[in-house]
């Protein structure tokens, strides 16, 4: 989905949540109107994507490990196949920001992809497999992985998938990062989020970091939701 603005000079390419029911229209519309087309991609399984007879995107993230490896691959490659139509359509510069799990596709992009110049995470950790072992939101597939696989297993399993295993290339001089953590979070754990800041700036990156004393689901309200907007405008305003 695309909302255009009336500048052709910059993009950002926006990652949804896990299990989204609705697009980010205010999001959209927020920065539309600074000047920024904001293009909504649908992950796999979700919304046109979704599975026939699925009441939720069990195929992106689910205890079938290879099944969510190949499904963040396809994100991944529908992502980078995006940006490459974007910049063949002239934009200049091109920005990823991605919500949750989509935060996880929006950092492989960003470290694999060196025409991405800024990238927004919110909500987001480096290890998935620590994320699922520990979350409110995916107890469900812990509780079906847990009797076949220990966590060190599934760390290794789900390795590719760690952004902490891409801090290297997410520290390069012509990336810029921004992140949004949510202090109350039980979904995706504090203490997993700052391992991942840990190794971002082990690796020489100096994110710009926002700590908001809210929940995980709590971020998409007010006030938490227009503090985390301005944070991501300070980040895509141009240079100086």
């Amino acid at each position: 989905k695309v909302t255009e603005s009336r500048s052709f000079d910059k993009a950002l390419v926006v990652f949804h949540h896990w299990n989204a029911s609705a697009r980010y229209q205010q999001l959209a519309n927020f920065f539309s109107r600074r000047g920024i087309t904001v293009v909504e991609m649908a992950l796999p399984y979700h919304f046109e994507r979704s599975r026939p007879g699925a009441d939720y995107a069990d195929y992106m993230l689910s205890p079938n490990l290879g099944r969510t490896m190949q499904s963040m691959r396809q994100a991944v490659w529908d992502g980078r196949k995006l940006i490459r139509w974007l910049r063949e359509q002239g934009f200049k510069e091109i920005s990823v920001l991605g919500m949750s799990l989509g935060s996880w596709v929006a950092g492989l992009i960003a470290a694999n992809d060196k025409t991405v110049s800024k990238a927004a995470l919110f909500l987001t950790a480096g290890s998935l497999a620590d994320m699922v072992w520990t979350g409110r939101a995916t107890r469900t597939i812990c509780e079906s992985i847990k009797p076949a696989i220990e966590l060190d297993d599934l760390r290794r399993a789900w390795g590719p998938l760690n952004l902490v295993n891409h801090a290297h290339h997410l520290a390069r001089d012509n990336l810029e990062l921004n992140v949004v953590l949510a202090k109350r979070d039980k979904v995706v754990l504090p203490e997993l989020s700052e391992r991942l800041i840990q190794g971002l700036k082990d690796a020489g990156a100096e994110p710009s970091i926002l700590e908001l004393n809210c929940g995980h689901y709590s971020l998409s309200m007010p006030p938490y939701i227009v503090s985390a907007g301005r944070s991501v405008a300070r980040l895509l305003k141009p240079d100086p």
